[in-house]
């Protein structure tokens, strides 16, 4: 699993990455009320705004941490998103993207350096 310094996780599942926000994420913006997610097949570059979430605190961007495509959104957070508090690195997943270009995930951090970051 990698992190990036937004408070994204990415993780590796055969040819997709899938991308959450971290516990930390989760806890600091508090109760997550809205989530809007990208549409699938849509091609996305890093950086790019891939998705909304509002909570009870705040509204915040996600970016997508890579290029690629939209293959799969979770859907169960834009009914219930709730699901990204109770279970941020499992449930809580947003989107999977198809990576154009894999080497990307060589630039983010790993559990290690990201709890560095938080602490």
């Amino acid at each position: 699993m990698k992190f990036t310094e937004e408070h994204e996780w990415l993780r590796i599942e055969e040819d997709v990455v899938v991308v959450g926000i971290t516990e930390h994420a989760s806890t600091q913006l508090g109760d997550i009320v809205f989530v809007e997610l990208p549409e699938e097949g849509q091609t996305i570059s890093k950086d790019d705004e891939a998705a909304v979430i509002e909570s009870v605190k705040a509204a915040s961007d996600i970016l997508a941490p890579i290029d690629g495509e939209i293959v799969e959104v979770n859907q169960a957070i834009v009914d219930e998103p709730s699901l990204v508090n109770e279970d941020p690195l499992g449930a809580g997943w947003f989107f999977k993207i198809a990576a154009s270009d894999a080497s990307q995930m060589d630039d983010y951090m790993d559990e290690k350096a990201y709890n560095a970051l938080i602490s």
